[in-house]
């Protein structure tokens, strides 16, 4: 199997580190615009997470922004000015290849084993709100805003995944207000409504992260990856069909050494130590 080197990647559009030893740190780094996207940013962010599948010292992933912010969304003047002229020019093969791509990065997020975790400080809009969104767990601060502010463009609120994701997140009634409206949505709001796990203050936001991160890239790692898989695949099941997803899943992970040494460390009266395999 391929594998990835993850801690000699250098990223172009973003910053990428692998400090400390296997949590991977993804920063988007345009603070004064806030952090937006650009087509080149997606699709490296995409690629990124599909080359985590082979990252084997990669065990949890944190994103953030710089500068007080998250992401700002898709940049206006280096995405949405594009896209209105392909618009003008007809060009529905070009607005369809971007809107898949863009898709093709959650998808990337969700595949990945590893479990993702958002830092969001201030603006979390747009295509940014959507990786939250897509995200394993969230971590907000008091002055986090995020808007799935899709409509104020003349868009639908259906995009990336936002009408499957979020309605599962905070329910059918608020996603569907953020999604028609476009209006932020405030950090109380986000952690009362689940979106976000908890809220830290700004300056600890990152180091409650990557410590969240930490614990958990110090439990089993297959056990997790499986976890993340069954929580993704069984949104289409019935309970029958997940309970017999589960069933399986479970036997998988009892076939692994972690599983084992679990058993030792509760019989020597220790800590276990998972390796991952």
């Amino acid at each position: 199997m391929t594998k990835f080197d993850a801690a000699g990647y250098v990223a172009r559009h973003f910053k990428w580190s692998v400090v400390p030893p296997g949590i991977g740190t993804i920063t988007l780094s345009r603070p004064e615009r806030k952090n937006p996207l650009t087509f080149d940013s997606y699709a490296e962010l995409r690629d990124l997470f599909r080359n985590l599948v082979y990252a084997e010292g990669v065990k949890a992933v944190v994103i953030t922004g710089d500068g007080g912010n998250f992401c700002s969304g898709g940049d206006v003047h280096e995405i949405i000015g594009p896209l209105v002229r392909r618009q003008e020019e007809g060009d529905m093969r070009g607005l369809l290849d971007f809107t898949r791509m863009t898709g093709d990065l959650v998808k990337a997020m969700r595949a990945a084993p590893q479990p993702i975790i958002a830092a969001v400080d201030g603006v979390c809009a747009g295509a940014g709100a959507i990786l939250a969104m897509a995200s394993d767990l969230r971590i907000g601060t008091p002055r986090a805003k995020t808007a799935f502010l899709f409509v104020r463009v003349g868009l639908a609120g259906a995009d990336m995944g936002a009408c499957s994701m979020l309605p599962r997140i905070i329910g059918a009634g608020r996603a569907a207000e953020l999604l028609y409206t476009g209006r932020a949505m405030s950090a109380q709001e986000g952690e009362q409504w689940g979106f976000f796990n908890r809220l830290a203050e700004p300056e600890t936001l990152l180091s409650e992260a990557q410590e969240l991160a930490k614990s958990i890239a110090e439990g089993p790692t297959f056990a997790h990856a499986m976890t993340k898989k069954c929580l993704h695949q069984e949104w289409s099941m019935g309970l029958d069909e997940a309970i017999e997803a589960e069933a399986q899943a479970q036997a998988i992970c009892m076939q692994t050494r972690d599983f084992a040494r679990a058993y030792r460390a509760f019989v020597e009266k220790s800590k276990p130590v998972f390796e991952g395999n």
